[in-house]
């Protein structure tokens, strides 16, 4: 079925590498108790000014990079949610995986990506503790439109 209109955020799919950069489509798993995330895109511009444009400037997109802040809780047993905490005290190529996300429409995002660990537990003595991190692209993502 063919999907039109407007979704709930709560309808996107993450899911993380369970075995880092050799994680292959079984080792995938969705990362449990996610609230929030932020998509952030940032493009390299190069700028010039040619002798010939009476003093405007020409701009050329050269690189892009991307990153996915998110916030949820730490569920300890849950596959993915594991996986990303154990990441926090690692650091070099410990921190590379594999970063997935499934659109309602049936479109994916497919990348590999650098974690970086934020938070794993802190908060008042009656909040839920938090699971917090950034993923990283690790160079360009993979995107295939929904079929």
């Amino acid at each position: 079925m063919a999907f039109l209109g407007v979704f709930p955020v709560y309808k996107l799919k993450f899911k993380i590498g369970t075995k880092g950069k050799a994680s292959e489509a079984a080792d995938m798993a969705e990362i449990a108790e996610l609230e929030s995330f932020g998509l952030s895109i940032e493009g390299n511009v190069e700028n010039w000014t040619a002798m010939n444009t009476d003093g405007w400037a020409s701009n050329l997109m050269t690189g892009k990079s991307f990153s996915f802040d998110m916030k949820g809780k730490r569920c300890v047993g849950d596959p993915g949610n594991d996986y990303v905490a154990e990441v926090a005290m690692k650091d070099g190529l410990d921190c590379s995986t594999k970063g997935e996300i499934e659109f309602p429409d049936g479109a994916k995002m497919e990348f590999n990506c650098v974690l970086d660990v934020t938070n794993i537990g802190g908060g008042d003595s009656t909040n839920v503790a938090p699971l917090e991190f950034t993923m990283h692209g690790d160079g360009k993502p993979e995107y295939t439109p929904a079929g």
